[in-house]
């Protein structure tokens, strides 16, 4: 992949990046005499920035060898994505260069969203035709093995900087090709970030990073794109440094620190349905792989009676996330998941190994303003009767809003002076900053 072009900047409303259909026939007619004039082979050995400028140079002989008239702007754009259309994602490239950009959606050719600081809106980016589109989607995921067309027309993949995708084809996508990118944070966030940011207190910040240090084992639930694996992320700096860690993603996202760091990733099946490798082979097999702590990137079905195995068998510390939109509604969720492993235990079974399994559960949530916010921080309690107890540590509160509609609250504590999570404080050293904690902050904080 070419080198990023500078970040994108805004030009007059209504030009944007659509091309005309004149500047698409000009670059078709342009691309298709370059590819038949130039030495792939030769292309393909040299480094990025010398095969961009060779590039150019030889599709800027072409364009002043033809009959169209172009002013100096024309020509730069069209030079400009033929360079991305053969060494990168074509029309994607500009807004993949921008940093504010955290996802980006593409309906078809002809729609594209993106969303910037929490909010959604259009963006001027369109391709040539539905087949370009897919072009870039195929080398997208041929790009990590994957494989995605009429038979096939589903697929996760990755970007080369770590970024989420997701392509669904036609005929499931019945507008054209279906592009989701989760933009990969070139920057690693931090708690402290996070409170600059507003999603968490610091009281709250102090709170979590106790609780990570002192190997609890953490459930971080939310909706999609509401944070929580930019939170898992910022959980594991507290880590020790010495313990050795084994991760299990669907598609690597964590950034971890550590020196010790087995980083494991599913794999699909291969053209003849064969080689699927699930999450839950992977989890299985770490724990033969002697891991202090065991993080998943994201439970979704049977792996989670695997991992609670594992919480409940000397493995403190692990950290994975799962879609619920309550604390309580994440226990829930992982009972259902449980049953999905085709045991057939009793509920009352089940919830007991959960309580024993788990310790904190943290809610996230992409609220109304866009901003994505810590909303509770829970501790599981235990069994009272055959329900499984969840209290909260802190919850944030919702003020009212400010002259530019974002909402104002506080991440306040519920006065809970002695948590579970104080006992395995005590055994790390740290229960008397937790109980200062804690005492300072039951009568709430802004956040």
């Amino acid at each position: 992949m070419a080198p990023a072009p500078e970040a994108v900047k805004p030009r007059a409303a209504g030009r944007g990046f659509v091309r005309s259909d004149r500047h698409h026939a000009i670059k078709k007619a342009t691309f298709e005499a370059l590819i038949d004039g130039i030495d792939l082979g030769e292309l393909a050995s040299l480094a990025a920035p010398e095969a961009r400028k060779e590039i150019r140079e030889l599709a800027g002989d072409i364009l002043r060898g033809g009959t169209a008239v172009l002013t100096a702007t024309e020509r730069d754009d069209i030079l400009e994505d033929i360079c991305n259309d053969v060494l990168g994602f074509g029309p994607l490239e500009p807004l993949l260069a921008q940093d504010a950009i955290t996802d980006i959606m593409i309906n078809g050719a002809r729609e594209c969203f993106v969303e910037i600081d929490g909010r959604v809106s259009p963006a001027p980016v369109q391709f040539a035709d539905n087949q370009q589109l897919a072009n870039i989607c195929q080398r997208i995921a041929s790009r990590v093995g994957r494989r995605v067309d009429d038979t096939a027309p589903i697929c996760d993949a990755r970007l080369p900087d770590g970024s989420r995708v997701n392509i669904i084809f036609p005929p499931l996508a019945l507008d054209g090709p279906a592009l989701t990118i989760r933009k990969f944070r070139r920057e690693r966030l931090t708690l402290g970030q996070l409170v600059a940011l507003g999603a968490l207190s610091a009281e709250a910040e102090a709170l979590l990073g106790i609780i990570a240090r002192c190997r609890c084992n953490i459930l971080i639930s939310g909706g999609a794109g509401s944070g929580k694996t930019t939170l898992l992320n910022c959980l594991t700096a507290h880590i020790d440094p010495a313990e050795r860690i084994i991760t299990c993603e669907d598609a690597a996202e964590l950034q971890l620190q550590q020196p010790h760091v087995v980083r494991l990733e599913t794999r699909p099946a291969n053209l003849e349905g064969e080689g699927a490798v699930t999450m839950r082979d992977l989890v299985r097999n770490c724990l033969r792989m002697r891991p202090e702590r065991i993080i998943v990137g994201e439970v979704r079905g049977a792996e989670a009676f695997d991992l609670l195995q594992a919480m409940n068998s000397g493995h403190d510390g692990s950290m994975s996330t799962l879609h619920a939109n309550a604390p309580r509604e994440a226990m829930h969720r992982l009972e259902g998941m449980v049953l999905m492993a085709g045991f057939a235990l009793p509920s009352r079974a089940i919830r007991q190994m959960m309580a024993g399994a788990v310790d904190i559960v943290i809610q996230t949530a992409r609220m109304r303003d866009g901003r994505r916010r810590v909303t509770h921080i829970a501790e599981v309690v235990g069994m009272e009767g055959d329900a499984i107890s969840v209290r909260d540590l802190v919850r944030f509160e919702v003020l009212g809003e400010d002259a530019d509609g974002a909402l104002v609250g506080r991440h306040r504590f519920t006065g809970i002076s002695k948590p579970r999570v104080a006992e395995r404080a005590r055994d790390f050293g740290l229960e008397r900053q937790l109980a200062e904690i804690l005492a300072a902050r039951t009568g709430g904080g802004d956040g």
